[in-house]
């Protein structure tokens, strides 16, 4: 039971470091336990023990007292709770049994930990060696959740499996551990070789295994997961019980808002062209950076002009936040660009990651606006943010507590920003602008109407009154949108196998477009944009439930 001095804020932060203290990804990610060369728990009795730690938290926080007129402890309780809740949700659903995607899984989290670890001295490549010869446990353990998901008639999809199965196959092929221990201690050399062999071993047997035995038992299994399943991914990965019928019809008419925007600029670019057109003209004929090396520092010049553009003028960007790097995605990633962020002592930066998808040359009229997402102002400027003011909130608003669609939907929103500040004007740019924004709205559409099995809309334009299927969501988008072939196919494995996850990016954007409007209406002639968007970045993670309502009370 909690003390009689306990509060919210001091809740969360226990439960944060009980956390980091049984899951060493999260410990590895915040930059704290640096001595611990444990791979992450994937047994069933791993996850049966966060879950345990999620409702220890709970009844400590039942039994906490309030506190009166305590804004800020307020708002981490509702968070803490709904965090919680959603986490215990999914847990006794069983969800954790069958958990294969390509991106943000424990399939992945067993690699990505190593971008995580100092690298340094001899000490932390020892560490690296330690975890990478505990690869095999970790494995071994979530093959044995995933064998009790079997048992008891709880599989992902076989898209799901065949794609993770590819994944791994493709860092085997790249022998990405050999590579990661290249540049590590001249002295250590023969250990870490040895457990590089050991890690990428384990990899390739993992992916064997998926192909031999989950593969044939997963067979049948449908690759939408239906409504109740979908709600409960969507609380996670939004904290926000939905409308999903409201959501879907909305994501329609922006949908012909966008397309409508879309074709204009296209003229502007290409007079006469449509845009797919102009996506070609653009791929064949735009602004191009050759060499993986070269586009890396194109974006982080492109980082760095947004930061001294920014700073002091529409943000106040302090020292710590300022630094953030650009870097190539390791080969077998998911085909989408990411962002990984500073540990809370911002001894490891923010980081942009680049997928290269085997391609030589990089048009640039998509990624302007794409690093705006990732980078400046988007997630490394949120969530830098949030690190420089843990101390007054708390470190778990600022980390565990993060709420995806919160976080998505503000750099949606800073992409938006990027083009009413005027960094957009040039015709290419806006083009690849709007593009996004057209991918981010059919997100909504084909993630709902994939895993729903809804209809399309009579006025759509497109397949009118048939359902949706994975072959019309790669149709739809090779349509409307100017991604690749292979980044729309990894998008289709992305939404199918992360529910509720993808449409966080426009829903999330709507809410911080309304907080901000309703703000600016109440304030009239005293809105100051730079001194809410400061206050709006400090105030740490919410869900949507709440989002719109404190932004406009900002």
């Amino acid at each position: 039971m909690a003390e009689e001095s306990s509060t919210p804020r001091s809740i969360a932060d226990d439960h944060l470091d009980r956390v980091a203290a049984l899951d060493p990804m999260v410990a590895t990610w915040m930059g704290v336990n640096q001595g611990d060369a444990r791979q992450l728990d994937l047994s069933s009795d791993g996850f049966d023990a966060r879950a345990a730690l999620a409702r220890r938290a709970l009844a400590e926080l039942d039994a906490a007292p309030s506190v009166p007129g305590a804004a800020e402890e307020e708002v981490c309780a509702r968070l803490l709770r709904e965090r919680l809740t959603a986490e215990l949700a999914v847990h006794e659903a069983g969800d954790h049994l069958r958990q294969l995607r390509i991106i943000g899984s424990p399939v992945q989290w067993v690699r990505e930990i190593f971008t995580y670890m100092p690298t340094e001295t001899d000490e932390d490549w020892a560490l690296v060696a330690g975890r990478m010869r505990n690869m095999a446990g970790a494995l071994e353990g979530y093959r044995a959740t995933l064998t009790e998901g079997i048992a008891r008639g709880l599989l992902a999809a076989p898209r799901q499996a065949a794609a993770v199965a590819d994944q791994y196959a493709a860092w085997t092929a790249a022998d990405w551990f050999t590579g990661f221990v290249a540049r590590g201690s001249d002295r250590l050399r023969p250990e870490l070789d040895a457990a590089a062999r050991q890690a990428t071993a384990a990899v390739g047997e993992f992916g064997d295994w998926l192909r031999g035995s989950y593969l044939p038992a997963a067979e049948g299994s449908p690759d939408g997961v239906g409504r109740e399943r979908y709600l409960r991914a969507a609380r996670f990965c939004t904290g926000a019980d939905l409308d999903l019928d409201e959501a879907y019809d909305w994501a329609w008419s922006e949908f012909h808002r966008m397309n409508a925007e879309l074709r204009t600029e296209a003229d502007r670019v290409l007079p006469g062209a449509s845009p797919l057109e102009v996506v070609r003209y653009l791929d064949e004929h735009g602004h191009t950076v050759v060499g993986a090396e070269g586009i890396r520092v194109w974006l982080q010049e492109l980082m760095d002009e947004a930061i001294e553009a920014l700073d002091g003028r529409h943000f106040d960007i302090a020292p710590p936040v300022r630094r953030v790097e650009s870097l190539i995605a390791p080969e077998g990633s998911a085909a989408a660009p990411y962002y990984s962020g500073p540990s809370l002592d911002f001894s490891r930066p923010g980081r942009t990651y680049l997928p290269t998808l085997g391609r030589k040359a990089f048009p640039t009229w998509q990624l302007v606006s794409i690093w705006y997402h990732e980078g400046v102002p988007g997630h490394h400027l949120q969530l830098a943010q949030w690190n420089l003011v843990a101390d007054r909130l708390s470190r778990y608003q600022v980390s565990l507590g993060k709420v995806s669609a919160t976080i998505e939907g503000w750099a949606l929103y800073a992409e938006r920003l990027m083009d009413d500040l005027g960094f957009l004007t040039e015709p290419a740019r806006r083009f690849g602008f709007l593009d996004e924004q057209m991918l981010r709205t059919i997100r909504v559409i084909v993630d709902i109407g994939m895993h729903l099995g809804l209809a399309i809309p009579a006025d759509s334009g497109f397949h009118p009154g048939e359902r949706w299927t994975p072959a019309l969501a790669a149709e739809f988008m090779a349509a409307y949108n100017g991604s690749p072939a292979e980044m729309r196919a990894s998008e289709i494995d992305r939404y199918l196998g992360w529910p509720g996850q993808a449409i966080g990016y426009k829903l999330g954007e709507r809410a911080w477009l309304r907080g901000r409007e309703v703000a600016r209406h109440r304030l009239g002639g005293a809105f100051d944009l730079k001194a809410w968007h400061m206050k709006a970045l400090s105030q740490g993670s919410l869900g949507l439930d709440d989002l719109a309502g404190n932004l406009a009370a900002l």
